[in-house]
Order: structure tokens, then sequence, then C-alpha cells
């Protein structure tokens, strides 16, 4: 190699690691500066759904169909077969547009399992046994409190209807899954505000009459309509002690 290119590779040297050890532009690059003020976001309402479907198959196509743009983390056929669909970690797309207690988007806080039913028929008990255990086990790695076990037709009333009357929710909270009260006895005590009543359990009220039907369904397995009966209001008042005692209470 002769002297004069001996020179320009030394200089050529000389330049390249001078520029590397120039500092980036840091208009131009992502600074890490890691904290440790985090943790991890669980979820923690359950959201439980009619699949509306008379096959969990038919069912497993839509939840899985890219066009529908639908899911939920689970599916659960009416043999008690389980079908995991979505990470708990990610955000399924099972409550739509919903409302409960203050919160206006449970997809992101919540679990999403559907049962394969059509809304018109008992649930199977292979089906009911396969979902208390479910719940038990996402119970108690997220450490959901008992109150914020709920139906799609209560995050929603009058967008959805699901689970129907048939859905046994006396059997979930007597495991620890849903508030519940008995009916409750002839009283002579002051009776709440309906509306106030129900915004306290968490239902939205800006649509009365569903907000109304929503709570009938889930706690007097009815479907009737009408004024609200001073034993629903009752019934609303025992509820909203139930749910101040269990406030904190997991499962």
């Amino acid at each position: 190699m002769n002297a004069l290119l001996q020179r320009i590779l030394v200089m050529s040297i000389v330049l390249l690691t001078g520029c590397a050890g120039l500092p980036d532009d840091p208009g131009q690059r992502t600074i890490s500066a890691p904290s440790p003020n985090h943790n991890a976001r669980r979820p923690n309402f359950v959201i439980i759904h009619d699949t509306t479907s008379d096959r969990a198959e038919r069912a497993l196509r839509t939840l899985t169909d890219p066009a529908r743009e639908v899911s939920a983390h689970y599916l659960i056929g009416r043999d008690g077969a389980l079908y995991q669909l979505i990470d708990e970690q990610q955000r399924a797309w099972h409550a739509g547009a919903s409302y409960w207690g203050g919160h206006t988007d449970l997809n992101s806080a919540s679990i999403g399992i559907e049962l394969d039913n059509t809304g018109a028929e008992p649930y199977a008990e292979a089906q009911m046994v396969r979902l208390l255990t479910l719940l038990k086990d996402i119970a108690q790695r997220h450490k959901i409190p008992r109150q914020n076990f709920l139906g799609h037709g209560d995050v929603a009333p009058g967008r959805k209807v699901d689970p129907s009357a048939y859905f046994p929710w006396q059997r979930l909270a007597q495991e620890g899954f849903g508030l519940w009260c008995p009916a409750p006895a002839a009283s002579s005590g002051e009776l709440p505000d309906p509306l106030l009543a129900l915004q306290a359990i968490g239902y939205d009220v800006s649509d009365s009459a569903t907000a109304v039907a929503a709570f009938r369904r889930h706690f007097l397995a009815s479907d009737a309509e009408g004024e609200v009966t001073p034993s629903e209001q009752q019934l609303m008042s025992c509820l909203i002690q139930e749910k101040r005692t269990n406030r904190d209470t997991q499962f």
C-alpha cells in the first residue's frame, strides 16, 4: 500500500470515529427513562353474554370473523366446552357502548364471557358448572369485587337484553359472584326514589324505562312492565346496602 493511500485510510478512520462519538440529536430520537411507578392493567369486571345462537360452532365463527368486529375472551358451549378466544390482558370487543357506576368503556376494564344460548331457553347444567369454575379462577387471579359480575343487559340497557331472565343470578351470587337480596318483606319504612336507587346500584338511568327493565330481568327474572312497585323499591334499597357492605369484598 503506497503512502498516499495509507494517509487517506487513516484520515477516514479518524473522521468516522469522531462522528460515532457525537451525541444524537435529542429531537430526533426516543430517550429511554424507565420509571418504576407503574403496575399491570388488570380487569375489574366480568360481563356475561348470550350468543343467541343454537350451536357453539356458529357462535365461534362469528366471534373469530374479522369482518364482524366482535369478540369475547371466552365462549362456553352447552356441553361445558370452554373456548378461550382472547388473552385476558387484551381488550376484547364484547360490551360496546356501555356504562356501569360511572365507567363508560367496559371493554377496557372487563372480561367478556359468551354462553351459547338462544336467549329463550334454560342454561345447561354442564355450562353453568363450567362457568362457575371459570369465574372462581378469574376472580382469584384478578381480585374482582363480587358486585362487578354483571350481564350485558346491565351495562347496556335498552340496547342489549342478555343474559335472559332464565339466567340464574341467584346461584352465582350464592357462590360469591354478584349482588343478591331475597324478596323483601313488607315494610312501612321510607322507600328510595327508584331512579336514584338504580343509579346508586350502577345502572345508566338516562332512559328510565330500560334501566328498570334491566333491573327486573337481573334481580327478579321478570320482563314485566309498568311503574316500579314498593316491593321493588325495597329490593333496590337492599341491593344498595349489599353493595356498600361488599364494596371492598373480593372473592
